[in-house]
């Protein structure tokens, strides 16, 4: 019972490690280093009561540990200014950006004029322009602007830039120019991900249109063929965790290989006496798993899943018991010493959290209900409907908090599409195997048909009224809270799980109790946010779309960029919005005559927001400015704005090995002058 509180520990001393305002000394990691072996040593030699705390403070210190290890080893360089030029680079991915623009991630970078310890390891480039059919392992050549990672849209929101120093990428930017080849793949290198671009372009060309691409995307990963529509209805009907190459796609795939092999070798008498099919299948299985999780990318629900599969499997082979907590907990402290940047992804908190409740709730029902009380045939229609109600329940939290909505139709959608992805998937796979002798079609047929219902019950399901309902961004203490409270009510025995209620209700009763940013200023300084009554107002139609989605779900709002500009709350031409909040007059200037207009702006209001592309001049009027200076050192900044002063709430809370190296800025209040007091 004990031991699925290992993993527990251990992501509380990553969690703490990534909260600290600071990067940690080589001294304090001495200090950690020497904290774990005395528990270490206390938990072998020590009294026995001690030993839960001995190992809870060796897994704390763990943590800590691991995070540090991880950040350095993958410490790469980042783009330290904005860059337009030529690149060259060699596609190690290609998938579709939010605006539906293709997107390459290239490595082997080099950009002309800079030199090679400051060039990024890997770029990110969304392509507007034409060019040649692109395949991983290509060296292309193309003209592009590219920019560092961002960091947050708001103080507490999801870090890119930190997210992108984790995965190496020190660059993201467009390119509008054609893309020119270079170099065609080396021999022997990229084999996976040309093969991946190979499955997915066979399948798309044996079933065209979007269930084509759809079914590619399940089958291997390659989700650049998916259209920006249906990704949206995907999502709208809580669907698009089936692209995510999960414990669903994983266990699919893997259990019709295990009952073939174990059950096609029942059919020979000769095999079925000399050979345990049920061991062989699993060794079998295992290497599909492996297969599957290299082809798909491996990314974090993938991974979880096939830690899940191996230890199952593992089970299977020494007679065990295959599906418990403690195989979850095994999955979840190799994932967290091998990645601890994942215990704040959406991917390792959806994934487990429904891996948990589905074990948890399985092992209450088995011999009360499962058993007993329902006739055989029921089962399977009992089963699908338990696993998508456990796995919607223990997952809405964290999707709400995650994607700022709930979907209120996702459970009949799973419902609904759920056998179908079984078929998907076993047609997929029949068909691979099919295919070297021509016997493919009726399998790719029949996966043809799954996608297209799984497609039709999400366009239906999104198309209702109410489909989707706008959650408001919790503090960032209500999900740990949550958490922690759904283990200590799964796991904990006797009446003392029902502990846990207390802060659960409370973290529920919290979520939308936070108040929102008063004025927000994105790091570039081109969109500005201002909360009014009808909602947040933004004072662009375009531009920064990612910036402003981001504002409006984090308000639990729904209303697209273009319908926020409309709002009131600002006035004026497009290069000079004004606005007015608590007393103060302000304008955001946008455009390249911006800084021409900095003192006629200044002379007129109170506060002036330049864009951070502009170097102003000295200002001749009565006015705070935030510009340049101050969004290099702060980053996207809220303001919460008093009569006579505004509180800077920046984005860059710290010194941390991800984060600019701009020095921060050390005033975070800034007084409203006095001549503009006077004049008010």
């Amino acid at each position: 019972m004990l031991f699925v509180w290992v993993p527990v520990f251990l992501g509380i001393g990553i969690a703490i490690w990534f909260a600290l305002p600071f990067e940690p000394t080589p001294g304090g990691y001495v200090v950690v280093s020497l904290v774990l072996a005395v528990a270490t040593l206390a938990r072998w030699k020590g009294p026995e009561p001690l030993h839960p705390l001995a190992v809870a403070c060796a897994c704390l210190g763990l943590g800590v540990l691991a995070a540090g290890f991880r950040a350095h080893q993958v410490a790469a360089p980042m783009l330290e200014f904005r860059y337009y030029g030529a690149v060259q680079g060699r596609i190690i991915e290609i998938d579709r950006s939010q605006s539906d623009a293709l997107r390459l991630t290239l490595d082997r970078v080099v950009l002309e004029d800079v030199a090679p310890a400051r060039t990024p390891a890997r770029v990110r480039i969304s392509l507007q322009g034409q060019g040649f059919v692109r395949n991983p392992g290509q060296v292309i050549l193309l003209t592009a602007f590219l920019s560092a990672p961002d960091g947050p849209s708001e103080p507490g929101g999801f870090d890119f830039r930190r997210m992108a120093f984790f995965r190496q990428l020190g660059a993201v930017g467009y390119s509008r120019a054609p893309v020119m080849l270079w170099a065609e793949p080396e021999e022997g290198t990229q084999l996976i991900n040309r093969l991946r671009t190979w499955l997915a372009a066979g399948m798309m060309a044996a079933v065209p249109g979007e269930a084509g691409a759809f079914a590619a995307g399940a089958m291997t990963g390659d989700r650049s063929g998916i259209g920006l529509e249906t990704v949206q209805a995907l999502r709208d009907s809580n669907l698009a965790h089936l692209l995510a190459i999960s414990g669903m796609n994983m266990a699919f795939l893997t259990g019709f290989v295990f009952m073939l092999l174990r059950y096609g070798l029942a059919l020979l008498p000769f095999a079925a006496l000399r050979v345990n099919s049920k061991k062989l299948a699993a060794v079998v299985a295992f290497g599909v798993a492996l297969f599957y999780l290299l082809l798909s990318g491996s990314n974090v629900a993938t991974e979880r899943a096939f830690l899940m599969v191996g230890v199952m499997l593992g089970a299977v082979l020494l007679d065990r018991r295959a599906l418990t907590m403690r195989s979850v907990a095994i999955s979840a402290v190799v994932l967290l010493l091998a990645e601890p940047e994942t215990l704040g992804e959406p991917g390792f908190q959806l994934s487990f959290a429904a891996t948990v409740v589905l074990i948890a709730g399985f092992g209450t029902l088995d011999r009360a209900i499962l058993r007993e009380k329902l006739p055989r045939w029921m089962l399977p229609v009992f089963t699908m409907v338990l696993t998508s109600l456990l796995a919607g329940l223990a997952t809405a939290p964290f999707a709400a908090a995650t994607f700022n909505r709930f979907t209120d139709y996702g459970l009949l959608a799973n419902v609904l599409t759920a056998p179908m992805m079984s078929v998907l998937m076993a047609a997929g796979a029949t068909a691979a195997l099919l295919a070297p002798i021509g016997l493919a079609m009726p399998a790719l047929w029949l996966m043809e048909q799954a996608a297209r219902w799984i497609l039709f019950v999400a366009h239906w399901v999104a198309g209702l009224e109410g489909a989707v309902t706008p959650v408001v961004q919790p503090g960032p203490w209500v999900i740990p809270v949550l958490s922690l409270a759904g283990i200590w009510l799964l796991s904990w025995p006797g009446r003392g799980r029902w502990l846990a209620i207390a802060p659960a209700v409370l973290a529920f009763a919290g979520w939308g109790m936070g108040e929102r940013p008063q004025l927000l200023i994105a790091s570039d300084g081109a969109l500005v946010g201002l909360l009014a009554a009808e909602g947040r107002a933004l004072s662009a139609p375009r531009g920064g779309g990612f910036v402003a989605q981001t504002w409006l779900q984090d308000d639990g709002d729904l209303a697209a960029q273009d319908v926020a500009a409309l709002r009131a709350g600002f006035w004026g031409p497009t290069s000079a919005r004004r606005f007015e909040v608590s007393g103060w007059r302000g304008v955001a200037l946008r455009g390249k005559g911006a800084e021409a207009a900095l003192a006629q702006a200044c002379a007129s209001a109170d506060l002036v927001i330049l864009p951070a592309s502009v170097k102003p001049a000295k200002p001749t009027g009565r006015c705070v400015v935030i510009g340049r200076e101050v969004l290099e050192a702060t980053g996207a900044l809220a303001l919460k704005v008093s009569p006579d002063h505004l509180e800077l709430q920046p984005t860059r809370y710290g010194a941390r090995i991800w984060m600019s190296k701009t020095p921060m800025l050390q005033q975070l209040r800034l007084e409203k002058p006095q001549a503009s007091i006077a004049a008010n």
